[in-house]
């Protein structure tokens, strides 16, 4: 590859491990990448950066070409300044603050591990306190699309790193919308992990409870390669936790996804933002998502919690003794914004705590039957004059829908879509429950692929990539279900609990019949293998622990019992069937092709039951309540 084919050469993690795999050096990426930021002419996109020696040290010591064992392959990335790494300083934007860690963060030294080349530290709003990105002494990075436009924050000069294509992926963290805001107005992907997905250890705090590293990337499956590699459970973070973090996949059909109404939605006066919006809706509905309408009011009376009481003050724990010590060390909005902490009492943050349930109950009853959330990544757009003129007022606003998400314990990714009427970057963001981070990127993936814009502002196509088929990880079994085990049914719980997860909808080879088994409720079905006289019956496949599989097993009742159960496609895997001995009174009910059509010829002959009753596979805390 020539010098200019090697200018030229888009950083997806793609197109870098196919110019590997046909001859290219690791070492002429990394000069080029050091090149990049050199034509940047934006200093203020790193606050530092690694002896050109030591990156080109780390290529030397790659092992060989084998994107399977190491998924980061000569892949340059980034790293937010208030996420450790030996041999740079850790400042998190405030030079006051500075200290030499003695090793790397938890995270990064998976990523290295996985072959990825880091190239520096990144500028971020000091103290992660602040989604615009011009809350640093170290100067205000430049929005990759529009120099006009905030680049966003507080993980600003990770998302134009990687806007400008300069690194394949960055690091951020995410507390208010650190990752998923910055990532809106630069055109990328940023994906917010489930909170203890990813380890803390080695990263300085801006709210404990709440904070995430997050991952900017050109595409959702760079995003989620990175995810993949940087997951694990750390046992000296008390806050991480088992999660996981299973190959990307096609998105499953028949989803539901939750959008504000019309009264709730916020544009500040944008329009073309919510011309957007709506023709991103019109994307999904068009990839077979189910749109429902849900009142906003409770997510946006969280979103502003998050800089009231409990959390303000938690964000004094980590600052206070600088503050109390040398008060001119910090960003003048950085102080004014913590150190409303001085105000509050513990009654204050208990009563913020207490008022967050109150909330968290009504918008986890309005989302009950959706699987996702679908919400603007910003409502608006501002520039450095307007945020020169109000510090505060526009940082806010930015926040409208992403300030709530950590607070709810949710995860997200935003995923550039179609540009806007007026040419600034499209963006939205689809939310899930805690542990559904691939539902929400595999949909990300789908979109993104539909709405086929640039990635970031390099100008390239986006590469056009097809998800595999979901499949178990290596210590999980498929289980097929048919009946009231089924997401949405009543005993879905049971599956979700163990850590169950759907992979696709498929139905049976024509081999069996179908029964409605006396008794309950619930109401429960029963398959059978037959000789002759078989039909194919609809059927969910979903992932379980193999370990916990005994543990389900107890939970089944007579006649039913696990075996085997063949796949139209031919495939063998675990499923309920039946005892031809306890089809006694039972009901033959395979012409109607599986259990939800069954059912709803019971509910065509009863009332209906109303939309906001149905029971989300991801809603445990509704399982028990009996649907159908």
């Amino acid at each position: 590859m020539t010098f200019t084919e090697t200018e030229e050469l888009s950083f997806d993690i793609a197109a870098l491990h196919a110019a590997y795999a046909a001859g290219l050096s690791p070492r002429a990426v990394m000069i080029e990448a050091l090149r990049r930021i050199e034509a940047s002419n934006d200093p203020a996109i790193f606050i530092s950066l690694r002896p050109e020696p030591a990156i080109l040290a780390d290529v030397s010591a790659l092992p060989p070409f084998d994107p399977d064992m190491y998924p980061l392959w000569g892949v340059p990335f980034a790293i937010k300044d208030n996420i450790d790494m030996d041999g740079l300083p850790t400042t998190a934007a405030c030079p006051a603050y500075a200290y030499a860690p003695e090793s790397d963060a938890f995270v990064v030294a998976r990523l290295r591990a996985a072959g990825a080349i880091a190239l520096g530290k990144t500028n971020l709003d000091q103290f992660a306190t602040g989604l615009v990105g011009v809350r640093s002494p170290y100067g205000v990075p430049k929005n990759a699309v529009d120099a006009s436009i905030v680049p966003g924050g507080s993980s600003s000069g990770s998302a134009v790193a990687v806007a400008r294509g300069i690194v394949s992926f960055a690091l951020g963290t995410d507390t208010a919308g650190s990752g998923r805001v910055p990532a809106a107005l630069n055109n990328i992907v940023g994906l917010k992990p489930s909170l203890g997905a990813l380890s803390a250890t080695g990263v300085v705090p801006a709210c404990r409870t709440l904070d995430t590293i997050s991952i900017f990337a050109l595409t959702v499956p760079d995003a989620w390669s990175a995810f993949r590699a940087a997951c694990g459970h750390d046992p000296d973070d008390a806050y991480s936790r088992r999660l996981p973090a299973p190959p990307l996949a096609a998105p499953p059909a028949r989803i539901t996804i939750a959008v504000p109404d019309a009264r709730s939605r916020q544009f500040f006066g944008d329009d073309a933002q919510a011309a957007s919006f709506s023709a991103a809706l019109d994307q999904l509905r068009s990839l077979d998502a189910q749109i429902v309408e849900i009142d906003f009011s409770p997510f946006h009376d969280v979103a502003r919690m998050l800089y009231e009481g409990a959390w303000v003050a938690e964000r004094m724990t980590v600052v206070e003794d600088l503050m109390r010590r040398d008060p001119a060390a910090l960003h003048p909005v950085t102080a004014q914004i913590i150190g409303a902490a001085d105000a509050l009492s513990a009654a204050d943050a208990f009563k913020g705590i207490y008022r967050l349930a109150d909330l968290r109950r009504r918008a986890e009853t309005l989302m009950a039957g959706a699987d996702l959330l679908c919400v603007p990544s910003v409502p608006t757009f501002y520039t450095v004059a307007d945020l020169a003129a109000d510090p505060v007022g526009p940082n806010s606003r930015l926040g409208t829908y992403t300030n709530f998400v950590n607070l709810m314990d949710m995860c997200g990714i935003a995923v550039p879509v179609a540009a806007r009427s007026d040419g600034r970057p499209g963006s939205v963001t689809l939310l899930a429950r805690c542990g559904q981070d691939v539902l929400a990127a595999g949909w990300a993936q789908a979109l993104q692929d539909a709405s086929a814009p640039p990635m970031g502002a390099t100008g390239t196509p986006l590469p056009r990539i097809t998800l595999p088929r979901a499949a178990p990880l290596p210590d999980e079994t498929a289980i097929a279900l048919v009946g009231a085990h089924m997401a949405e049914l009543p005993l879905n719980h049971q599956i979700t609990s163990l850590g169950g997860r759907f992979l696709e909808a498929t139905e049976t080879a024509p081999e069996y019949r179908f029964f409605a088994l006396a008794g309950g409720p619930p109401a429960r079905p029963g398959l059978l293998r037959v000789a002759a006289q078989g039909a194919s019956v609809a059927l969910e496949l979903w992932s379980v622990p193999t370990s916990r599989l005994g543990a389900l097993l107890v939970q089944i009742p007579s006649p039913l019992g696990l075996g085997r159960v063949t796949l139209v496609d031919g495939r063998d895997v675990v499923g309920f069937l039946v005892e031809p001995a306890g089809l006694d009174q039972a009901e033959d009910i395979t012409s109607h092709g599986g259990w939800r059509a069954y059912l709803a010829t019971r509910l065509d002959r009863t009332a209906p039951v109303a939309p906001q009753q149905r029971v989300s596979s991801l809603d445990t805390s509704a399982a028990d309540r009996p649907v159908g």
